[in-house]
């Protein structure tokens, strides 16, 4: 069978229907009809494109919107998805605008190679629906912590002097359990009574927020566990770079091109005998803010990211460069990481190591300051973490 017996697909999609053609490797148009956007839909459209011959890819118009139904069922179908961008105004005003006609241009873009991006990986899809929970609910919270300042600073003094200088934990707490019905004064029984109920909604959100990023851990860690075992690396951190990852799969070519992608790559500022680069003002600022949070959290924790954070102040460097390299190599890290050219911990032998030893984990957590349940989800591989593991051998082999 030669390249001119095979077909080319092309789907225009919508909120209820999709449109599918066919042309041939030349261009002809075969035929195209209109489907449900239902399961049953999905799966009598890739029967009837399959039936109309060999087909070398298929076009999508909104592979992550309207058009991540059909996108899911072809690629589990083994046949290739192309991800089409919508007709341009211009082209529209001269070749007329109908859905059959969308359907065709998409599949010829396919053929012309004016379209060659791969879809956006499918799987993230429940990953980055529990990110946009969690921001929201993050969001919110932020809103009631400002809320119940504002309010502070605004009451009468004899009330606002009750919480002065309380800590966010204890005074979220003291608010939550105040009782404003045992005021006399009616106006600042109304205020607490205000006060309260955005107290008490903040810590609401504070469930909602642990409830969302235990699943979003989970989900993560199933996906890339080597991902999930980086210092600093957090469920919203490692959700967020693999949704990145997801969303610009022919971005993950090279270390370089994943770097640019997330606004990371140097720029140069070289002139005469000056050689320096400023950070990156491009890329997904929501992956650049995810390495940002890591480098923050190695620069508090990491013995390494701040002898080597030392030594660069030492020699001239401003805290915006150091920050810069910095994050340049916490992405090449997570490159390979998505890449999958890190391997997986493996935390199998804790837990026998641990039983042949008759210790328990509230012994084992003890001595490691973490709670018993945080030993009993790395045994268990949900959460990894190389240097708490590194610990825990070395306390077993002693004990």
């Amino acid at each position: 069978m030669t390249n001119q017996d095979h077909r080319v697909g092309g789907i225009d999609s919508h909120k209820d229907t999709i449109h599918v053609a066919v042309i041939t490797a030349i261009g002809q148009p075969v035929t195209d009809r209109e489907f449900p956007t239902t399961v049953a839909g999905y799966r009598r459209a890739v029967a009837w494109l399959i039936e109309h011959g060999p087909l070398s890819a298929v076009g999508v118009e909104g592979t992550s919107s309207y058009g991540i139904g059909i996108t899911t069922e072809l690629l589990a179908a083994g046949i290739r998805v192309v991800e089409v961008n919508r007709t341009r105004a211009a082209e529209k005003r001269k070749q007329g605008k109908t859905d059959p006609l969308d359907a065709y241009r998409a599949a010829r873009s396919v053929l012309s190679g004016e379209a060659s991006t791969e879809p956006k990986n499918p799987s993230i899809e429940p990953l980055r629906a529990l990110t946009i929970a969690r921001r929201s609910a993050v969001k919110s919270q932020q809103a009631a912590w400002r809320q119940i300042g504002s309010l502070l600073v605004t009451t009468r003094p004899a009330l606002r002097d009750r919480f002065r200088d309380l800590p966010e934990t204890k005074l979220i707490a003291t608010l939550r359990d105040c009782r404003p019905d045992q005021i006399h004064d009616v106006d600042d029984a109304d205020t607490l009574y205000a006060l309260r109920t955005l107290a008490r909604r903040y810590l609401a959100l504070q469930d909602e927020i642990t409830a969302l990023e235990e699943r979003m851990l989970r989900r993560a860690t199933r996906a890339n566990p080597a991902l999930m075992a980086i210092k600093g690396v957090g469920p919203a951190v490692g959700a967020q770079l693999l949704i990145t990852a997801g969303d610009n799969p022919d971005r993950l070519r090279t270390s370089a091109s994943f770097a640019a992608l997330c606004g990371t790559a140097p720029i140069p500022l070289s002139s005469g005998r000056t050689d320096k680069h400023r950070l990156s003002r491009g890329g997904d600022r929501q992956a650049n803010a995810a390495l940002h949070h890591i480098v923050k959290v190695r620069m508090s924790y990491d013995q390494r990211t701040r002898a080597y954070r030392d030594t660069r102040l030492a020699n001239g460097w401003t805290t915006k460069e150091v920050f810069r390299a910095l994050k340049r190599a916490v992405a090449r890290e997570i490159f390979h990481a998505l890449a999958g050219h890190t391997l997986a911990p493996d935390y199998s032998d804790l837990r026998p190591a641990r039983h042949a030893k008759n210790l328990t984990l509230t012994a084992a957590a003890q001595h490691l300051g973490v709670w018993p349940a945080r030993i009993g989800e790395l045994e268990l591989g949900r959460r990894p973490n190389d240097e708490l593991a590194t610990r825990y051998r070395a306390w077993l082999a002693a004990a």
